[in-house]
C-alpha cells in the first residue's frame, strides 16, 4: 500500500485529485491545505509520495519541493500545473520535482504519472559495495522494440549510479524517467512512427499487457519489426546516455531552441519537457533519431 500526500488549497480540487486516486488500489490518499501543512504531516508520517498545486498561500508548490528534498530525500514530488504558472513548474522541476501532470489533463494522465514515478523510486544496496569500486561503467544495448525491455535497463542503470554515489535520490528518480522517455519516443514515435493518439494508448497498454490492434500490426510489419533502439551508456566522472532509433527523425532545431513553459499544457510534450528539465545537457543529431543526454553529478 502506497501512501499519497495530497497537497491543494482549494479543497474541491483537493478531493478531485484524491478521488482519481483512489480509483487506483494499493493507494492509500492524505490531504494538505499548503506546503506547511503538509510538511507537519509528513513530519507524523512520511508519504510514498507528494502530489502538489503550485500556487498556494503560506508555502507554495516550489517552496515546498525545496523542503522536501532537503528533509525528506526519499519522497518524489509531482506537480499539478495550471495555466499561468509554468515558469514556476520548471524551477519546480529543476530544483527537485519529479514530474508533473498538467491541470487540464488530470483525468488522463495522473494515474499513469503517479504509477511511473513510484515505479522509479525504488534501490538496491546489494550491488553498491561493488559498483562503487568500478572506474568507469560502458554499456551499448541493442533492443528490439519491446516496451518491457525499459524497466530493466532503467533499474540497472539507476542501480549503477546509486553505486557510484554520484545523484542523490531526487536525480536518480529523474534520470529514470529521463531515460525512460526518450526509450518510448525512439521506440513509438522513432522506429513504429506512431502518432500522439496512438502513442498515448500504447502507454496505457503497458499498463495492460494489451497492445492495441494498431501498434501490434506495427511491431510486426516490415520495416518497422526490422528496427533496432541502440542505447549506449557511459558512467564516470558524468551519466552519457544515447539513445538512437532507426527511424526517419525529425528537424529537432526549433524544439531544442523553443521555450520550455509553452509546452506544459500539452500532453504530447511532456516527455521532452521532463528530458530537458532534468538532464544538463540534451542534443539530438542532425537527423532527429539520435538523443544524447548527459547528466551531471550532484553538486557541479
Amino acid at each position: 500500500m502506497y501512501r499519497i500526500l495530497v497537497v491543494d488549497d482549494a479543497a474541491a480540487d483537493r478531493r478531485l485529485v484524491g478521488g482519481l486516486l483512489e480509483k487506483e488500489s494499493g493507494l492509500e490518499v492524505a490531504y494538505a491545505e499548503n506546503g506547511l501543512a503538509a510538511l507537519e504531516s509528513m513530519r507524523q508520517t512520511a508519504p510514498d509520495l507528494v502530489v502538489t498545486d503550485l500556487q498556494m498561500p503560506e508555502m507554495d508548490g516550489l517552496e515546498l519541493v525545496r523542503e522536501v528534498r532537503a528533509r525528506f530525500t526519499r519522497v518524489p514530488v509531482i506537480l499539478i500545473t495550471a495555466f499561468g504558472s509554468e515558469q514556476l513548474a520548471i524551477q519546480a522541476l529543476e530544483q527537485g520535482a519529479a514530474s508533473y501532470v498538467p491541470k487540464s489533463h488530470l483525468a488522463e494522465a495522473l494515474l499513469d504519472t503517479v504509477r511511473q514515478v513510484l515505479g522509479h523510486n525504488k534501490s538496491d544496496a546489494n550491488y553498491e559495495r561493488l559498483i562503487a569500486s568500478l572506474q568507469c561503467v560502458h554499456f551499448r544495448f541493442s533492443l528490439e522494440n519491446e516496451p518491457a525491455m525499459i524497466d530493466p535497463l532503467v533499474t540497472l542503470l539507476q542501480q549503477m549510479v546509486a553505486g557510484r554515489q554520484l545523484l542523490d535520490v531526487t536525480g536518480e528518480i529523474q534520470l529514470g524517467i529521463a531515460v525512460e522517455e526518450a526509450l518510448l519516443n525512439a521506440i513509438f514515435h522513432g522506429n513504429l512512427q506512431l502518432d500522439h493518439d496512438q502513442l498515448q494508448q500504447s502507454r496505457e497498454a503497458l499498463l495492460t499487457a494489451d497492445a492495441p490492434d494498431a501498434i501490434g500490426r506495427r511491431q510486426a510489419e516490415s520495416p518497422f519489426c526490422d528496427r533496432k533502439v541502440t542505447v549506449d551508456i557511459q558512467i564516470d566522472e558524468q551519466i552519457r546516455i544515447s539513445v538512437r532509433d532507426e527511424g526517419p527523425g525529425f528537424d529537432a532545431t526549433q524544439v531544442l531552441n523553443s521555450p520550455l513553459a509553452p509546452d506544459m499544457e500539452r500532453v504530447s510534450g511532456r516527455g521532452l519537457v521532463l528530458i530537458r528539465s532534468f538532464m544538463d545537457e540534451v542534443a539530438y543529431n542532425e537527423t532527429g533519431n539520435e538523443l544524447t543526454m548527459i547528466k551531471l553529478p550532484a553538486g557541479k
